[in-house]
């Protein structure tokens, strides 16, 4: 589901039952919609490449950022791996894990210099790098709109950012992959890029921040994030019930032991291992 709603902020329409027959290698005949589920399919590998601790250290690092690149790219169709170029008309590929070596621009929005990407990258790695716990919950939106104003890449700049956001949360609040940021701004998709291109604008006077960019559209942005994680939890707690999980479990042990699916005391380990979340 993540994976789906990721898929419609870029305006890929794959349906969960698409998604779900390609992770089975079941390809629709269509190449356009095959192309959409092996593109699902790579996002749903990066994120368990996440979930499985593949990234080593922070979301924020420029390894980190290039090896989500990378690892997506190298498995969507080559198809899918070019831009044109909105002058020249001229096809240019896009290169799996390689910063653009192109000026851009994304609607009023004119990226930074191919030259300074590097720069810019790495002065956001020192500033997210440094925060606490609670500032890390923070720095996940931050984060997240600075990628995008930095646009490292020639595509693929959006899914990266929200793959990076979702490994931040997921290291500073132990998610477990319960829950994905995607989700949330994808049902607020309109409002989500209205917040991006306020973050891009200069700062208002002297009292919007002390750098270039306004400080209070970015704490706006940060506020409208944050209630997205709030509305994703919110939403998983109602599915999930956590406060009648135990008693769900239970009930269900006595039944299977009952029945002899289950040896006797099995109902012991169970709460064991709820209230531990191990049993050795």
């Amino acid at each position: 589901m993540n994976c789906y709603y990721s898929n419609l902020i870029e305006g890929h329409h794959t349906r969960p039952v698409d998604i779900e027959r390609a992770l089975k290698d079941d390809y629709s005949s269509d190449p356009e919609q095959r192309d959409l589920q092996l593109e699902a399919k790579a996002h749903i590998t990066v994120q368990t490449w996440i979930d499985e601790g593949g990234i080593d250290g922070h979301a924020t690092t420029p390894e980190a950022i290039l090896e989500l690149h990378r690892r997506f790219c190298e498995l969507i169709p080559h198809d899918l791996l070019k831009v044109e170029h909105p002058v020249t008309g001229e096809t240019i590929p896009v290169i799996p894990g390689a910063i653009r070596n192109h000026d851009v621009e994304v609607g009023r929005h004119v990226a930074i210099s191919p030259g300074a990407v590097p720069r810019f990258m790495n002065r956001m790695d020192q500033v997210y790098t440094r925060a606490g716990r609670i500032e890390s919950i923070l720095t996940a939106a931050c984060a997240h709109h600075r990628l995008l104003w930095i646009y490292p890449f020639l595509d693929g700049n959006g899914r990266v950012a929200r793959l990076m956001s979702y490994a931040m949360l997921r290291e500073a609040l132990d998610t477990k992959g319960l829950w994905s940021v995607a989700r949330g701004l994808a049902r607020n998709e309109a409002e989500y890029k209205r917040h991006l291109m306020a973050c891009d604008a200069p700062r208002k006077g002297d009292r919007d921040g002390r750098g270039t960019l306004s400080e209070s559209a970015l704490a706006a942005f940060t506020r409208f994030f944050l209630q997205c994680c709030i509305d994703q939890v919110t939403f998983m707690e109602g599915l999930m019930s956590p406060n009648r999980l135990r008693d769900r479990i239970l009930i269900w042990a006595e039944e299977e032991m009952r029945s002899g699916n289950l040896p006797a005391k099995s109902d012991t380990v169970l709460k064991a291992v709820l209230l531990q979340g191990e049993f050795v």
